[in-house]
Parts: structure tokens; C-alpha cells; sequence
């Protein structure tokens, strides 16, 4: 039941409930005066969506290709895959055993669009509807079998239209103009004169291998045996197109319909069988909610979600491999260990201020695909900057000249060398509301940067935060930089 303005009503009905004239929409108090003995429990939609979810999850076994159809609904797309299940008729049969084995009532069908499909199941059908032939075998029905909403639903029995066929049989343009477009679009795809195809809840692997199993496997043993056997599959299949993984999932159905997904990321496209592994089992070891197999996983499946092309690995002179591919390798391992988002990489940003011109991102992501190269007139910069910078005592000439002289860390230094100015002011569209407080705080203004030397040949990056002639209180200096 659900809370409405108009009272408790009832928002979904088991097939006993529907058995014994029980309709959804009507108040709690009619349904009890039918049936004393009714049983009712608080509507959940998040709950149910959840579940939906799962299922969906459980699906996944048939075809990598599932749409939800809220809010009981489910589509599956399997042109292409239903001969790996004895074909459409039997294909139907063994999802419909597989939901029901899991306490679940479902109605299937068979169609050439997936509003074909879905129309016949709204209304407790099921079957197979041969290509062409919607448009006759659905004419009967409702057109609430269209999932359309309340009030249009209303609107159309008013009118006297209250099937498919009705519909059908009258001018498109009086209905498009009262009713809308949309409901057009639905009736002919429903019909089989449009297709339009499902957006999967997935996206789809670029290619994936799989292990069915007549008995459920449990043991860690197994587990990993069967994920080598996947690995190797999925290793022939990338070297045949020339290309490597980038990004991989493992996914383990349980008997019960649960379903659990691993996923390894890489540094560099592979399609190492033995060094995947290890990444597998390196994921497996340091779960931190254990794979429970419950009573047997029955299928395995290994998916490439990202793949690249990868080129021949280079050989050096003195017979060992590219250093870089060790370092990538390092990396893969720590990831997977660790996380992604603790082991990091700098990446150069398209920017003018100093500060934000590098920028820490997963070493296992996406490398940038425009790398920023410098301009041919910048000017140097320090290897070590401070975040944030640190302000300094300097005596300089007014209004812009260098410092003479400046005190950091309670130690004076005596400028020997200078070279300067060079303004840099803020980006002053990235200031959000966000930001304000903290930018006034820190005194974020125009700077002027130096370039010093002290008396010791020690080199130092400056900068005067602020201008004297605009006002605003004296300039602060900050060392932001040094210099090897």
C-alpha cells in the first residue's frame, strides 16, 4: 500500500490478490471490506527499484545486453546469442525456469522490438511473437499495455479508443495533436512498423569469455583456475585484433541470483595472460568483504571494458625489456593492492598560473590525449613548490623592483642576482562562490615573480602578491619556488 492525497491505497497486488478481484489504485479500506483477510505492507520504491537492480544483476547470464523497463520490467536485447541456448523458444523457457527456481513470477515474450515485448507482458502474456506479425497479434490489447500515463490512459478510453487496434485505425494527426507525438511513437513501435533500439544499464565489453558450469564451483582453487581459463581466452582474443585490455571485469553468478563483479585496471594496454592473473589474484587476497560463493558460482564471466591497440614490446640491446614496462607492471600491482586512487601520477595542466599547472590523477587512468607542451618563450620554473607559499620578510624598491634582500625561515638573505618581473595574475572565471573566502583570505591578487640569487649561489622563485598602485594595503612577499 501507499500514502496518497486521497488515503492508503493499494499500489501492487500478488496473483492471489489479482485472483480475487483485487485492483491496484483502490483504498485499503474497499480492499478489506472485499477481503478481510487481505495482508498489506508499506510501498517501497527504492527498495523495489533495488531489487530491480538485482535481478537485472542475475540477467546478465543470458545477454550483456539488459535495459530496465520501470518499474517491474525488464529487457533483453539477445539477437545474436539465443542460439547458445537452443534457440528463442527455448531460450524463454530456461529464463522463465531460471526466475521462477529463484521465487519469482515472470511473463515472457518474444518479439521483434522491445516495445513489441514488453506491451504483452504489461498485460500477464507471454509467448512468441514472429517479426511482423505485432501488428495483428497485438491488436486486442489494452492500451494500457503501452505504459502510458494515467491520464492519457483515462483520456483515450473517454474517446472510445480502448485497444491497440483502435488506435491504429485512426488518423495520426487528431491523435498526435491531442494526445501528443509520443504516444504515436509508442503505439508503432509497438506494432513493428519502428524500431528503436534498448539502451543497455551496462555499457557493452569491447570482447569477453565465458565458463558455464553443470556443477556450482566454491572452492578458491576452482575459482582461480576457471579465471586462468578466462584470462587465456581473453589474451587470444586481443591478440588476434591487436590490441590490449585497459580496463577488465570479472564477474561470478551465484546460484541464488547474486552477482559479484571485480575489477582490475592497468597502466599500459596488456594482454599478458600469467600477469593478469596475478592481478586477479592480487585483487581476490585483498577484498575487504570476502567472495562469498554461497552455495557455487555457475558462471564466470571475464569482460575487456576499455581496450587500445598495442604495439610489439621493444627489446633492448642487452636482452631485458623496456624499463617503462616495469615500472607500468609496479604500478598495476600497487593499484590493484592499494587502490586506484592511491597511487597517482602529475599531468600537466593548460594553464598560466603555477600553481595549478600540474595536477594529480590515478596512474592507472586514462592517459590526457592532447599532452600541453610548453610554450617556447616560458620561463623556467622550480622543481620544489611550496602549497601554499611562504610568506617572507623582503626590503624592495617601490613600486616594482626587486628584492634586496629578504629574511625566510629566520635566515636573512643578500640578493646577489634578480631577474624580473613576471606577472602573473589570477584566473579570475575559475573564482567561485566556493572560493571567496579562502581567496580572501590569502590575498589572491596580481603577482609579480622573481627570479633571485643569494650571495651563496642558493636560487629562489619569489613574488610580490598585489600592486602599490592599486591600493588594497602594502604588498606581501612570499616565497613560492626553489630552484635546484
Amino acid at each position: 500500500m501507499e500514502r496518497t492525497t486521497g488515503g492508503l491505497r493499494l499500489a501492487a497486488l500478488s496473483q492471489v490478490a489479482r485472483a480475487a478481484g483485487l485492483e491496484t489504485g483502490i483504498t485499503l479500506a474497499d480492499a478489506r471490506a472485499r477481503r478481510p483477510d487481505l495482508q498489506v505492507v508499506a510501498f517501497d520504491p527504492v527498495a523495489d527499484a533495488a531489487f530491480l537492480n538485482q535481478v537485472a544483476d542475475d540477467c546478465d547470464r543470458w545477454t550483456p545486453l539488459v535495459a530496465l523497463d520501470p518499474p517491474d520490467g525488464l529487457i533483453l536485447d539477445i539477437t545474436g546469442c539465443a542460439h547458445l541456448f537452443g534457440g528463442e523458444a527455448a531460450m524463454r523457457m530456461r529464463l522463465l525456469a531460471h526466475l521462477q527456481a529463484h521465487g519469482l513470477t515472470a511473463f515472457a515474450v518474444v518479439a521483434g522490438t522491445p516495445e513489441a515485448a514488453s506491451a504483452p507482458a504489461r498485460c500477464g502474456l507471454g509467448g512468441l511473437i514472429p517479426s511482423g506479425e505485432e501488428a495483428r497479434r497485438l491488436a486486442r490489447l489494452p492500451v494500457a499495455a503501452l505504459g502510458l500515463p494515467a491520464a492519457t490512459a483515462s483520456g483515450l478510453s473517454r474517446a472510445g479508443l480502448k485497444t491497440l487496434g483502435d488506435l491504429a485505425s485512426r488518423p495520426a494527426t487528431p491523435l498526435a495533436a491531442r494526445f501528443g507525438e509520443a504516444l504515436l511513437d509508442k503505439l508503432r513501435r509497438t506494432l513493428g512498423f519502428e524500431d528503436a533500439r534498448i539502451v543497455p544499464r551496462r555499457p557493452l565489453p569491447d570482447c569477453l569469455a565465458e565458463r558455464r558450469f553443470a556443477e556450482p564451483i566454491a572452492r578458491t582453487s576452482d575459482i582461480e583456475a576457471a579465471l586462468a581459463l578466462l584470462v587465456e581466452d581473453v589474451g587470444r582474443m586481443l591478440e588476434a585484433r591487436g590490441e590490449g585490455g585497459r580496463a577488465f571485469e570479472a564477474s561470478f553468478f551465484r546460484t541464488d541470483g547474486v552477482v559479484r563483479r571485480l575489477a582490475v585496471e592497468t597502466a599500459r594496454p596488456l594482454r599478458d595472460g600469467p600477469a593478469l592473473a596475478r592481478l586477479f589474484r592480487e585483487r581476490l587476497d585483498n577484498l575487504a568483504d570476502p567472495l562469498d560463493p554461497g552455495f557455487g558460482f555457475d558462471l564466470l564471466r571475464l569482460a575487456v571494458l576499455r581496450a587500445e591497440p598495442l604495439a610489439a614490446l621493444q627489446i633492448g640491446l642487452d636482452g631485458r625489456a623496456n624499463e617503462d614496462e616495469e615500472v607500468a607492471a609496479l604500478v598495476d600491482r600497487l593499484s590493484t593492492r592499494l587502490g586506484r586512487d592511491c597511487v597517482l601520477r602529475f599531468v600537466p595542466r593548460d594553464t598560466h598560473d603555477p600553481a595549478r599547472a600540474g595536477a594529480l590523477v590515478p596512474a592507472i587512468g586514462r592517459a590526457d590525449p592532447q599532452p600541453i607542451a610548453p610554450p617556447e618563450e616560458s620561463l623556467p620554473r622550480p622543481l620544489t613548490l611550496f602549497d601554499p607559499p611562504q610568506p617572507i620578510e623582503a626590503l624592495a624598491e617601490v613600486p616594482d623592483g626587486p628584492p634586496l634582500r629578504f629574511r625566510w625561515r629566520r635566515v636573512t638573505h643578500e640578493v646577489a642576482r634578480a631577474e624580473g618581473p613576471e606577472r602573473i595574475a589570477p584566473e579570475w572565471w575559475r573564482r567561485l562562490a566556493a572560493h571567496k573566502a579562502q581567496a580572501a583570505q590569502e590575498g589572491e591578487r596580481t603577482r609579480d615573480y622573481y627570479r633571485v640569487e643569494n650571495r651563496e649561489g642558493r636560487r629562489f622563485w619569489l613574488f610580490r602578491a598585489g600592486l602599490y598602485e592599486r591600493g588594497g594595503g602594502s604588498p606581501r612577499w612570499f616565497l613560492h619556488g626553489l630552484f635546484p
